[in-house]
């Protein structure tokens, strides 16, 4: 959901992880807990297009072999989050910044609303945009069961 001054102005359908919530590093499980957006990577990039380390590849999903196009891919924009809370999903094993956890688009959109990811949460590409367009660096993320 998307609250701006207070007030409801979207509901989203995402997955988070297939494993457990975690806020541990390498456990693969959404982190929970207050979380502030860090950086918005990858405006005016197409809808679609997959990105590794963060950098756009120029390529859309459609365009790469099926066994790739079978993994969870990083597509359209990212919000990469920063935990706020000091032992929670800030600092030491539970980082959620150093574990790269990121809210992006998916190329798995038939799989949104089931547990999905490695940890991240996953949005449809159209919505991504416009999510990304909406928040700044700094904006609150709340993460809960």
């Amino acid at each position: 959901m998307f609250f701006d001054d207070c007030a409801l102005r979207k509901s989203y359908t995402v997955s988070t992880s297939r494993r457990p919530p975690s806020n541990l590093k390498d456990s693969l499980g959404t982190p929970r807990g207050l979380h502030a957006i860090a950086e918005r990577i990858g405006a005016g990039a197409p809808p679609g297009i997959v990105f590794r380390g963060r950098i756009a590849t120029g390529r859309h999903f459609g365009e790469l072999p099926p066994e790739e196009q079978a993994n969870n891919l990083i597509t359209t924009r990212i919000l990469w989050l920063r935990g706020l809370e000091p032992g929670v999903n800030a600092g030491g094993d539970v980082d959620s910044h150093d574990r790269y956890i990121y809210i992006h688009g998916t190329n798995h959109e038939d799989r949104l609303g089931t547990p999905a990811s490695g940890g991240c949460v996953q949005m449809r590409n159209t919505e991504i945009i416009e999510l990304h367009d909406g928040v700044r660096p700094g904006d609150l993320v709340w993460i809960e069961d």
